[in-house]
């Protein structure tokens, strides 16, 4: 009995493995792509729950213009990674994105962490920092911008 199971488990973990081989990538960029676009429609709304931090944070510009502008941005790399359309635009735009997300800790560090202390986040500062994942899989997604491009033929010469 111990041996099937073994036997059982060995063959559910190589499926696994073959299924995260074949679909992580565009599962990562289909994630990204809606959590893009969501959070886009969200600001566009008027009805994003970062607005206020938004706002805060890009203090120089008027917020009624850019959390719209912003969420027309995020509509934009959402349908970019969802359609897989011009990925290094896209890429690019989420690029500018992301930096301008981690803005709120070099120029407003006293909205993202508690009392100074950069291991102290607030609310904020932890909606910010989970950021980080979003780059790691947008670090994932650019790498294979190059070999899908390398796939693609025009006119009989690689691109």
């Amino acid at each position: 009995m111990n041996r099937s199971l073994h036997g059982w488990w060995h063959e559910l973990d190589r499926a696994m493995i073959r299924f995260m081989a074949s679909h992580g990538i565009r599962l990562m960029r289909l994630a990204l792509g809606v959590v893009f676009f969501w959070f886009g429609l969200l600001k566009v709304m008027g009805r994003s729950p970062v607005g206020e931090l938004v706002a805060r944070t890009v203090y120089w510009v008027s917020p009624e213009f850019f959390v719209p502008f912003l969420g027309v941005w995020e509509m934009v790399v959402g349908l970019g990674l969802l359609f897989a359309v011009a990925l290094r635009l896209t890429l690019f735009l989420f690029w500018l994105q992301m930096a301008g997300t981690m803005l709120v800790l070099v120029l407003r560090p006293e909205i993202a962490f508690q009392q100074g202390n950069p291991f102290l986040l607030t609310t904020e500062g932890e909606f910010v920092i989970k950021n980080l994942v979003l780059i790691a899989g947008g670090i994932v997604i650019g790498g294979t911008v190059q070999k899908a491009a390398k796939n693609l033929r025009i006119g009989g010469t690689r691109c």
